[in-house]
């Protein structure tokens, strides 16, 4: 799903470095593309591990360089982390690629985190002393990469920290009776 906007950052960046022998005295930087996609153009749990191990066994990578989707990411993290290769991604935003003391030990995040937008909402309630009232709303597929469950993951995690306020959850599904949902929402919220 990346390699259109990112592989040509990456043929620059491998040119760039070659071009410069300081860098890397006595070795070319190379790169071999694997495609962590299913058969259908999504980003696969299943389809980026065995890439990555194929490239391992065939290639002896120094490092690897993505997926982003947080479900290709966390295996191949897994992976490279046991071979003791670091792994650089503009992905993996999703909260638990925060713990670096293990499993995600060697992996390098160059986009934003969800943990970072929690702190940011973290901040925003204390610049406006907003102390009474916080609703996350999204929608889960759980068909797809589930951007928004992520995103609202960092929030869930991060606004507790504020000894002001409490963090509650209500979850609904396609059907169900929306005006009990809402008057939770108001009642909870108060």
């Amino acid at each position: 799903w990346a390699w259109p906007r990112v592989g040509p950052a990456v043929r620059l960046a491998a040119a760039a470095v070659n071009s410069r022998r300081d860098l890397l005295p006595g070795f070319t930087l190379g790169w071999v593309f694997g495609d962590s996609e299913d058969r259908h153009g999504v980003c696969s749990d299943m389809a980026a591990p065995q890439v990555a191990v194929d490239l391992r066994l065939a290639h002896h990578p120094a490092a690897f360089l993505g997926p982003g989707c947080v479900y290709s990411a966390a295996p191949v993290a897994r992976f490279t982390s046991h071979w003791q290769l670091p792994l650089v991604t503009a992905g993996a935003e999703a909260h638990g690629f925060d713990d670096k003391s293990e499993e995600f030990g060697l992996t390098t995040r160059t986009g934003p985190s969800h943990r970072k937008l929690g702190e940011l909402g973290v901040q925003l309630h204390r610049r406006f002393n907003w102390t009474r009232r916080a609703l996350l709303v999204y929608w889960d597929e759980r068909m797809d990469d589930r951007p928004y469950y992520f995103a609202a993951e960092g929030l869930y995690v991060q606004l507790p920290t504020l000894s002001n306020l409490t963090v509650a959850d209500v979850v609904f599904r396609d059907g169900d009776n929306f005006s009990f949902i809402i008057q939770e929402i108001k009642a909870k919220g108060r």
